[in-house]
């Protein structure tokens, strides 16, 4: 995304994150940005308070990025491999999370083995780490339970990571180059088939597949579609364009191709989706 489309500290603005309009009021949401000494490792945190009536249930919908993730929250503490479909997180009464957006080329580093074993599944942070798991849920908790919306607790709550994630630095090389291949992919309109990054990165299609199974848990094609289709739920949502616009623009042969593609990842068409997530 260019500088204009970066998405600020609300829950609509973020274009991985799907809330039904009728529900973001009940969600105020700050994405603490990562310390410098966990460059390479983590993107970002996010840090949501929600409070949701009582007797109800608001289902936050999430087209994730191909990375980790780690969450901590007053009922649980799990460690989150990257997600191949629309994740989904059901809010009830009153809850915050504190979480840890990780870069791609962290989850190896983390769990000692392949990601793709944690392709859609996740861990309690005790059974993974151990003592040390679950020390860091304690004390994240001890942090930010006594008022979530403090400035102050969240900054804490980010410290408490920061040490924790600490004894995983520094990020290999293969690491690096893996993030580096993601962030291109990502910010890069024009890549539209796995062999604009085999030419970018001089690797061939086979090793690209081998590595990023390894280190990320998906597949080359799937960061080219997760990438379109974020692209276009995000035009679609501003309202700011058409569909065969949208289609044109991020390269698929018609509108058709676009709409198979849409409802495939999000279960829905192009055109309802926009009417339900319009910002």
């Amino acid at each position: 995304m260019g500088e204009l489309d970066k998405p600020d500290n609300s829950v609509a603005a973020e274009p991985a994150h799907l809330l039904d309009p009728a529900h973001r009021a009940a969600i105020a949401m700050t994405r603490p940005a990562a310390p410098a000494d966990l460059a390479g490792l983590v993107r970002r945190f996010w840090m949501p308070v929600w409070r949701v009536p009582a007797g109800e249930v608001y289902t936050q919908r999430v087209l994730q990025y191909p990375v980790c993730l780690m969450v901590v929250t007053a009922e649980y503490a799990r460690f989150y491999g990257p997600s191949s479909g629309v994740a989904s997180t059901p809010l009830t009464g009153d809850g915050w999370a504190a979480g840890v957006m990780f870069e791609p080329a962290a989850g190896a580093l983390l769990t000692g083995g392949p990601v793709s074993r944690w392709t859609d599944a996740h861990g309690e942070l005790a059974a993974l780490f151990g003592a040390r798991g679950a020390a860091l849920a304690d004390r994240v908790r001890a942090t930010r339970a006594p008022d979530p919306v403090a400035p102050a607790a969240q900054s804490a709550a980010v410290e408490c990571y920061r040490q924790f994630l600490c004894d995983y630095l520094p990020v290999d090389e293969q690491g690096l180059m893996v993030n580096e291949v993601v962030a291109y992919v990502e910010d890069t309109p024009e890549v539209t088939r796995v062999a604009d990054i085999c030419m970018r990165f001089a690797i061939g299609e086979r090793t690209l597949q081998r590595l990023l199974r390894h280190r990320v848990g998906l597949t080359p094609k799937w960061l080219v579609r997760r990438r379109r289709i974020q692209d276009a739920t995000w035009r679609l949502r501003t309202g700011a364009t058409t569909m065969a616009a949208v289609a044109a623009d991020l390269g698929y042969a018609d509108e058709a191709h676009l709409s198979r593609d849409f409802r495939r990842v999000t279960g829905a068409t192009p055109g309802a989706f926009a009417a339900r997530y319009a910002l």
